[in-house]
């Protein structure tokens, strides 16, 4: 299967993250992972400063969210403009931190039932 393709169908919490992956339904996953309402997807990205909107093309044409976290690592990275100005376009918020904090903050607003999703970059 393609990396780009793998996906878990469900939401699931974020039980834990580091080592250049996460863990979450009693699984593990290596690399950056997208988390929507249509499940958890292997994500291509590596590092927040070459995102760029084709980086969101499945969170900017799914099932609508009313907004994004952004994990960008080891540390808190602004998007660019380009990203920024995609989100407007599609009316979904984007709020970019470090990853960490965005998988803390993604499982609480899951537990709460919010349409929210989680674009999370691995961090060591």
């Amino acid at each position: 299967m393609n990396p780009a393709e793998a996906r878990y169908p469900y939401q699931a919490p974020i039980d834990a993250y580091g080592n250049g992956g996460f863990r979450f339904a009693d699984m593990s996953h290596r690399g950056s992972i997208l988390c929507l309402p249509s499940g958890i997807h292997a994500w291509e990205a590596t590092a927040a400063d070459a995102l760029t909107p084709e980086s969101f093309t499945r969170v900017l044409g799914g099932q609508p969210i009313q907004f994004l976290l952004l994990g960008t690592g080891a540390r808190q990275v602004f998007p660019s403009k380009a990203v920024k100005e995609a989100f407007a376009s599609a009316g979904i918020g984007l709020e970019p931190m470090d990853t960490g904090a965005a998988a803390r903050t993604y499982n609480v607003l899951l537990a709460e039932k919010r349409a929210v999703g989680a674009a999370l970059i691995a961090v060591d």
